[in-house]
């Protein structure tokens, strides 16, 4: 196999989180396509349900480290699929909200589809009373 063929979905998954870990944002965010589309289907009222580009996946993430300082990441399963470009992802963040140091700890199911080697779609199913709980709403 050459050495420049893209990553399979669930090894770019992985390479994110690691990178999330890492607090290393731009690199993050640079796994994504130009045209890329992500998905909050459970978003809460007056947060973003849908981000379409990179240049807004970058306004929305850039900053993250700064509300959630995520310290470990457990994936419980990557499930490929038969489509052999979108994966199914379980996993969790245990950290702290920056503002408070109260603990924080989530759990996502993620669907990937990747193309040319980025990530071309990205839905994300999370608790939104995390979101809130960051700004100082609703307690999680």
């Amino acid at each position: 196999m050459p050495t420049d063929a893209p990553e399979r979905p669930d090894a770019l998954f992985r390479r994110g989180l690691d990178l999330l870990l890492a607090k290393d944002m731009p690199g993050f965010i640079g796994l994504f396509a130009d045209d890329a589309v992500v998905e909050f289907p459970f978003a809460p009222p007056g947060r973003p349900g849908r981000l379409e580009g990179r240049g807004e996946v970058h306004d929305y993430l850039i900053d993250y480290p700064d509300t959630f300082d995520v310290r470990r990441i457990r994936v419980t399963a990557v499930h490929r699929t038969a489509d052999p470009e979108v994966v199914v992802a379980e996993f969790s963040a245990e950290g702290a909200l920056v503002a408070t140091g109260a603990p924080y700890e989530a759990h996502y199911i993620a669907v990937l589809t990747v193309r040319d080697g980025r990530i071309a779609h990205y839905r994300d199913y999370w608790n939104p009373l995390l979101a809130l709980a960051a700004e100082g709403g609703a307690a999680a």
